[in-house]
């Protein structure tokens, strides 16, 4: 699932004849063409994070190379299909309000050609996942939906974490599904990516709370507050790596023991230091959420 910019609102829109090669900056002009441009407007942080999270969920449950390589795909197809939807539909706005850095928006790229993107890799998506098998494939696309979903009308209202929750969450039975006799993952396994999933809403959104604000977008996350984001964020982190230390039987042993003090000292670090570094929550949030993936394969692979 994307997770870095937020709704789009009426507004004029960046020109369809606008120049297809911009020079940014009057000292050390970079030149960025529109290849280049469509692939930053995909949001390739976020999508190559989760992503690299479904191969790591498909090799911890035991699928074998051309099955973890085809889920890895059918992932990565859903996750372009949201990153180009978003910067897409937020053009008009990231235009009215002079956003950098958004190629939809700045004249690197046509924006019909972000939505052209958008549907081919959505197009894409649907048979890759539905190869992985119908119940798996159907799981799959129903958390690309709510991707979708979140990026054209939730991530301006108090439901904007729903689509982040069950996403995340329903990942890992798009991953076990793919297996032979279909088995669902354990209940840990899940709760902990409803968690990360809450988690990344709220560190995404955190640096940018008052410009939204400006503009109008009342996400949950705008609604609490900077402070009070600041001081949620580590709580979903902290759970997660809680569940997935002791939720799997047995001990939880040395390993997860220092996977589990180093995943909370990341998570609280990261909003500590938000004050002095704008991206300092993500940064935390992600390196949280690396420790959790791979306490995750330390103590399993997750399916019933």
């Amino acid at each position: 699932m994307d997770a870095t910019d937020r709704v789009g609102t009426t507004g004029p829109t960046a020109p369809e004849s606008a120049p297809r090669v911009r020079v940014a900056g009057p000292a050390g002009a970079v030149r960025r063409g529109p290849l280049v441009g469509l692939a930053l407007a995909c949001h390739p942080g976020p999508a190559l994070a989760v992503t690299a999270l479904a191969c790591a969920l498909a090799v911890g449950a035991g699928l074998d190379g051309a099955r973890a390589a085809l889920v890895t795909a059918a992932v990565l197809t859903g996750q372009l299909s949201v990153g180009w939807c978003n910067d897409a539909y937020d053009a008009r706005r990231d235009a009215r309000a002079g956003r950098g850095g958004k190629p939809a928006s700045d004249g690197t790229v046509r924006t019909g050609a972000v939505w052209a993107a958008a549907g081919i890799a959505l197009a894409l998506c649907v048979p890759l996942s539905l190869a992985c098998g119908g119940l798996a494939g159907a799981v799959h696309l129903a958390a690309v939906a709510v991707a979708w979903l979140y990026n054209l009308r939730l991530k301006a209202t108090a439901l904007s974490w729903l689509p982040y929750v069950s996403g995340f969450g329903l990942l890992p039975a798009a991953v076990t599904l793919t297996l032979p006799g279909q088995p669902w993952p354990r209940w840990w396994t899940v709760a902990a990516g409803a968690l990360l999933g809450l988690a990344a809403h709220l560190a995404d959104t955190l640096p940018d709370i008052a410009a939204d604000r400006a503009a109008g977008v009342t996400g949950l996350p705008h609604r609490l507050g900077a402070a009070c984001t600041r001081l949620l964020l580590p709580l979903p982190l902290l759970a997660a790596a809680a569940v997935l230390a002791f939720g799997p039987p047995g001990p939880v042993g040395a390993g997860g023991g220092a996977a589990l003090v180093l995943a909370g000292a990341t998570a609280v670090a990261g909003p500590a230091c938000g004050r002095r570094w704008r991206k300092a929550a993500l940064g935390g949030a992600v390196a949280a959420a690396a420790v959790d993936v791979g306490l995750l394969a330390l103590r399993g692979s997750g399916q019933v």
